[in-house]
């Protein structure tokens, strides 16, 4: 019996949230199915290009969570003392 597999499947395996059993149903699906081929291929590309991606907040973020922290710091240091 054949199982057909969806691309939710699919991106469960490029994940590696998949059986050992699946991974080998899958691979043996994506062999056999050039659509679910083509869209692991762009999937996979996908998650390589998305891991590239770096964020970094700007200096003004980084200004006003130090300037939280350190009044954050100060309040409980006096509540600690009012106790």
């Amino acid at each position: 019996m054949t199982k057909t597999f969806t691309y939710d499947d699919v991106i469960r395996y490029l994940y590696a949230e998949t059986t050992q059993n699946e991974n080998e149903s899958i691979a043996e699906a994506l062999a056999l199915d050039d659509d679910l081929m083509n869209f692991y291929l762009d999937s996979l590309e996908m998650k390589e290009q998305m891991n590239k991606i770096v964020r970094t907040p700007s200096d003004r973020s980084i200004q006003k969570i130090i300037h939280f922290s350190r009044q954050y710091s100060l309040k409980q240091s006096t509540n600690a003392l009012s106790c």
